[in-house]
């Protein structure tokens, strides 16, 4: 695909969609890539990477190799979701953290305009897409309802974690960070990164490396062989996630990041709220959520923000029309 310097600039600006979105757990980075309009050229991309490759750089030179590893879309993709992923990080955690309402009432807008303009993109419905819509959407909600495992500290589980956690960064819908807390190597990792434990987070990278490329390669078979069920089934996870991103919560436990134990937040604080209860004390690190359970905002224990929540929802589901817009120039 031949593209001009602004063509660059327009997928630099959807890698930092992308990055905005993976610095808020719950939400993928994926979804932002499909309602874009580059989600195939990255799975196609990313499952091109092979041995192939290194032998072009080795017989052709390196112009030959990266112009076979599509390097300037994944420089100019990269480029964004890091640079915005680092920029956003600070302040995702300041809104999760003072504003948790707010910030997932734009999600939950966003995510609701996401299942339209995804499904909208499946060109036949029959009976497989609508059994793999559904099917997607029961795998994704049953997803959002688990509880973790627990803490696993073994080193070696990192690389099972690293495998399937990637594998869900690139699923629309479906968070790695939230994969990571359910596999019970949130903390295993956290520890790692905080202790610099090199061994630790190349055994992650690893698992993450091999999960992406062989997990890349079976949905670029999928792309090719089943498109309408795959998009279905994507459109699917989308519509499950919606659970997880409802603004309003009840906590029903939490993983303390001390003992790395779950515990029932009814014996810690009678708030009913982890965001409610890490304000009321300013720690916001000791204790991580592990299962919540969504309610209406009249029955949130907290300040409901409705009406701002609403305008939020609205400003979300907005933005996927600009994303969508600029997913449509080539």
């Amino acid at each position: 695909m031949q593209r001009q310097f602004k063509d660059y600039i327009l997928l630099s600006l959807k890698g930092a969609a992308m990055g905005a979105a993976d610095a808020v757990p719950g939400v993928s980075g994926g979804t932002i890539a499909l309602i874009s309009g580059i989600y195939e050229e990255l799975i196609t991309t990313i499952g091109n990477v092979n041995i192939s490759l290194f032998k072009t750089l080795q017989k052709e030179g390196f112009k030959a190799f990266w112009n076979q590893l599509n390097g300037n879309f994944l420089l100019a993709l990269l480029s964004g979701i890091g640079i915005s992923f680092v920029l956003f990080m600070r302040i995702a955690k300041y809104l999760l953290e003072q504003h948790p309402v707010l910030i997932w009432s734009f999600f939950f807008g966003l995510i609701i305009a996401s299942i339209y303009f995804v499904g909208k993109q499946i060109e036949k419905w029959n009976i497989a897409s609508i059994v793999a819509l559904l099917l997607g959407t029961i795998i994704a909600y049953y997803i959002s309802t688990l509880p973790s495992l627990g803490a696993n500290n073994s080193p070696y589980f990192l690389f099972i974690a690293g495998a399937i956690a990637i594998c869900a960064m690139i699923l629309p819908g479906i968070s790695g960070s939230f994969i990571l807390v359910i596999l019970g190597a949130y903390k295993t990792l956290s520890d790692a990164l905080h202790d610099f434990d090199i061994k630790k987070i190349l055994i992650f990278m690893a698992g993450a490396v091999i999960g992406l490329l062989s997990f890349s390669r079976v949905l670029k078979w999928l792309f090719k062989n089943y498109y309408n069920t795959t998009l279905a089934l994507l459109t699917g996870f989308i519509i499950g996630s919606l659970n997880k991103v409802w603004p309003w919560k009840t906590t029903i436990s939490v993983l303390d990041s001390t003992t790395g134990k779950i515990e029932e937040f009814v014996n810690i604080s009678s708030l009913g709220n982890l965001s409610i209860y890490q304000q009321q004390i300013n720690d916001f690190e000791t204790y991580k959520t592990v299962v919540e359970k969504s309610v209406w905002p009249s029955s949130y224990m907290g300040d409901s923000q409705i009406w701002a929540a609403i305008g939020l929802m609205v400003f979300g589901f907005l933005t996927i029309f600009i994303l969508e817009k600029i997913g449509n120039k080539h």
